[in-house]
């Protein structure tokens, strides 16, 4: 391995060491951890082996399924089917799954998140959550989550959690075939330096939040008085791994485009995961106004607005959307 003028000695627990033992929810994190290598080698490994970019069909969302779609949901299936999980939501599946009938928990999970960016090298990534099995399903407001997580694919692999004890962060270390806790307890600033959102969109914006964007813009010389930082990587997954260990904010909100009224994230399976973790964190996740985890979806894949990040550019964001003259 290359090795750096200023490299020390080797940190971080191994995971399985540091996840509480007999927690149901912990062995479901670290099932989905264990199978996160697989995918990771998959992606970089690019045409080498086929095409993972190939379109072969269609999710519910009416998004083009391309090949590592379709691949990495069988696989994350199969690693949850092991984990005694009771049912699946999958972004890439209309109808939920059931794995084990007799299972105490069910899983929300987007196995490839930022797909359109499948064989680029932009960053991409999963995400997940956990819920106690129940009658209802999957249609119940995220305060039903217990867990959430997400991995990151970027130069490293990183794998992101909690069990609502904050939020922890692992990389893959390859030596041990296995992830390392790298940052325990991340905790998010309440003021923002870094906002991500996709600026071809803003004309299509209500008033009040294009007004936003503009005194943002303006930087030390408009209303705000200070300077922003902007960064767009089109994959949720890598904003929210970069938001946690650096700090700023996300936002993909509604607009008048048909079918973007409610934006474009799913609820239950990008959204909830998101707005547990940076809960966890400290930050809040919004849709604009109101906390994501409170929403109740009406629709396993119902889309919905997602602002999440910084404490107190989530709320300066809700109260320029209040005003939409």
């Amino acid at each position: 391995m290359l090795r750096l003028p200023n490299d020390g000695a080797l940190t971080g627990a191994p995971l399985d060491e540091f996840l509480p033992k007999d927690h149901g929810p912990a062995a479901i994190v670290l099932a989905l951890a264990r199978a996160v290598p697989a995918l990771a080698d998959r992606l970089a490994a690019g045409k080498l082996y086929g095409d993972p970019a190939a379109i072969v069909g269609t999710n519910d969302s009416g998004d083009a399924q391309k090949a590592l779609d379709v691949g990495a949901h069988d696989h994350m299936l199969a690693a949850l089917r092991v984990a005694g999980v009771r049912q699946v939501l999958s972004e890439e599946d209309p109808h939920v799954v059931t794995l084990n009938p007799d299972g105490a928990w069910d899983v929300a999970i987007d196995p490839i998140d930022g797909s359109g960016s499948i064989g680029i090298g932009a960053p991409l990534g999963m995400l997940f959550s956990i819920l106690p099995a129940d009658p209802a399903g999957f249609l119940r407001t995220g305060r039903a989550v217990v867990a959430s997580g997400y991995a990151s694919f970027g130069h490293s692999c990183d794998f992101g959690w909690s069990l609502g004890d904050g939020v922890h962060i692992a990389t893959y270390d390859r030596a041990l075939d296995g992830f390392r806790v790298v940052r325990e307890n991340v905790r998010l600033k309440p003021q923002a330096k870094t906002i991500a959102y996709n600026a071809s969109n803003e004309r299509h914006w209500p008033l009040g939040l294009q007004q936003w964007a503009l005194d943002l813009r303006a930087g030390k010389d408009g209303p705000r008085g200070r300077d922003f930082n902007m960064r767009w990587l089109a994959a949720a997954v890598g904003e929210l791994h970069r938001i946690l260990l650096l700090g700023g904010v996300f936002l993909y909100p509604g607009d008048r485009r048909k079918g973007y009224e409610q934006g474009r994230l799913r609820t239950l399976y990008e959204a909830a995961p998101i707005a547990f973790l940076i809960e966890q964190a400290g930050g809040k996740a919004t849709d604009g106004l109101n906390p994501i985890l409170d929403r109740l979806p009406k629709d396993l894949h119902e889309h919905t607005p997602l602002v999440f990040g910084a404490a107190e550019e989530v709320d300066l964001i809700a109260r320029y959307l209040s005003d939409t003259k």
